[in-house]
């Protein structure tokens, strides 16, 4: 009997290999899935175990034998006294509204400034010298002046902070426009885009990455600055309480202090960092 050379008709109504290619995206969709839940659970566990770190190294040192160097348990029971009279949120409010009014305000003039000096030639020489004179002298320099200039209350305090947000975020938009590939400013052009089409469609976004890098280092440097100007002339924030618990030796309390002031900057930084990530999706990461 002579063999059928025919194949069956499920085979035959299928294309070779088209089971694959239809499974292929969904593993890939899965596997990539499944790295991003345990990238995630990785990065909560280092986190944990990180925290757990830094209270060990704590009792480590409470207990050394250090004088009067209080230990997690203490500063616990101080911060809890202080939230219990609204102290604590009092303090935190005023600070943070110091914060972010003069931050705000520095990075929303040094964008466009940091833009202006990237972009033309003859702004870059004229405004540089200064910025670079001024990034040398620091913020904390100019807290008596300013406090001579402008009072005790305030003013002064939102300046300084102004001051630091700005001469950090203006360098980093600068430095983001004078590092825009030059080819791909060239490839705009010859495609038919005009100045402010090259400026909008790639500049701003290859500027984008180090904007927020400038955002995040200036945030850093409005938080440093106001509990300095806190610490000099205040009757308020978290500064303030600082200072007047160094009067009475009270160091439960400046733990208090120096613990919330580095999880509000924490809390803000990382709201910085979800908002690069979305705004920069389509830069290679490691």
């Amino acid at each position: 009997m002579k063999a059928s050379t025919e194949a069956p008709e499920e085979h035959r109504t299928k294309p070779p290999g088209g089971g694959l290619r239809n499974a292929a995206p969904k593993s890939a969709r899965s596997v990539r899935k499944k790295a991003r839940g345990t990238g995630r659970l990785t990065a909560v566990l280092l986190g944990l175990a990180s925290a757990a770190l830094g209270l060990l190294v704590w009792v480590v040192l409470a207990n050394s034998g250090i004088e009067g160097f209080p230990g997690p348990v203490a500063v616990a029971r101080r911060a809890g006294e202080l939230i219990a009279d609204g102290t604590l949120f009092e303090d935190a409010g005023a600070s943070l509204k110091r914060v972010l009014i003069g931050y705000v305000l520095g990075v929303a003039l040094a964008i466009p400034v940091g833009f202006l000096m990237g972009w033309y030639p003859v702004v870059r020489r004229l405004i540089e010298p200064w910025l670079q004179f001024f990034r040398m002298v620091p913020p904390l320099a100019i807290i008596p002046l300013a406090i001579v200039l402008m009072g005790i209350d305030e003013t002064p305090k939102i300046f300084v902070i102004f001051l630091a947000s700005f001469l950090s975020s203006v360098v980093s938009t600068f430095q983001g426009v004078v590092s825009v590939d030059v080819t791909l400013v060239n490839a705009a052009r010859v495609l038919g885009a005009r100045d402010p089409q090259v400026f909008l469609g790639v500049v701003v976004p290859a500027s984008t990455p180090f904007i927020l890098v400038g955002m995040r280092i200036g945030l850093g440097a409005s938080w440093a600055t106001v509990v300095a100007a806190e610490l000099i002339a205040a009757q308020g924030g978290l500064g303030f309480r600082m200072q007047q618990a160094q009067l009475y030796y009270d160091l439960p309390t400046i733990f208090v202090q120096l613990i919330a002031i580095g999880a509000i900057g924490l809390a803000m930084d990382r709201l910085l960092l979800v908002a690069e990530r979305r705004l920069t999706h389509w830069q290679e990461r490691r």
